[in-house]
């Protein structure tokens, strides 16, 4: 790999940060460049999981599969890095040699979340950005993974084709210009703002007497005429 297409690790931002990008720009830019955050009970429920999940010491064998927990990864191409909820090893003849272990094994990463499936992609971005890491880390393919949603209790596969690997990069190397300027996105009001932990700070607050979602509908109203 060409050393001018990496990033130095100083430079490196949270993988974890894709999905926050991929959700709301400007919620990104909230968390990750003016360091704010508010927890809503969606937050504190999911960080409850997570607990749950990163917890290195719990890494485990069970016959052919090896489980790991909490397992840092990184790429210097994308500039990122963060922790793996779960990634599965598998003996498999296509799988790559691990450090102190005996054979050859096939990575599989699981990210657990909260609620259920989203039709929006941002938990599968950040899924195969943890695959895209592992790859450029052992030197592999990884054609898929899973997304462990706790309300429904089971795994969506995620299939990590050409166009969610391109969009990774794309939203990696805009989070980077971003991130370079200081700059926070101005706000782009829509329905997602009403679940969001931060919508009191990135929001004005409405009168006493104006609800929260006629609030929003008003702002939506003005960004529409803006673009007019």
């Amino acid at each position: 790999m060409n050393r001018s297409t990496e990033y130095p690790e100083d430079d490196w931002l949270a993988l974890s940060g894709l999905q926050h990008f991929a959700f709301c720009r400007r919620q990104w830019a909230l968390i990750h460049i003016e360091q704010q955050w508010n927890d809503n009970y969606l937050t504190t429920a999911g960080s409850l999981e997570h607990d749950r999940a990163h917890d290195y010491g719990e890494s485990e064998m069970r016959g052919d599969l090896l489980i790991m927990r909490d397992l840092r990864v990184f790429s210097r191409r994308m500039g990122i890095t963060g922790a793996c909820d779960v990634v599965e090893f598998r003996r498999s003849d296509d799988g790559v040699t691990l450090y102190g272990r005996t054979g050859v094994w096939l990575p599989y990463p699981v990210e657990y979340k909260h609620g259920k499936p989203k039709q929006q992609d941002a938990d599968r971005l950040q899924l195969c950005a943890e695959a895209m890491c592992l790859e450029e880390m052992l030197a592999c393919s990884i054609h898929e993974g899973a997304l462990f949603y706790q309300q429904i209790k089971r795994r969506e596969q995620v299939g990590f084709d050409t166009s969610l690997r391109e969009r990774v990069v794309a939203m990696a190397r805009e989070m980077h210009e971003l991130f370079q300027r200081g700059h926070t996105p101005k706000v782009r009001p829509s329905k997602s703002c009403l679940a969001c932990s931060l919508r009191d700070i990135c929001l004005p607050k409405p009168t006493a007497t104006q609800s929260g979602k006629r609030f929003i509908e008003e702002l939506m109203q003005e960004e529409m005429k803006d673009g007019e």
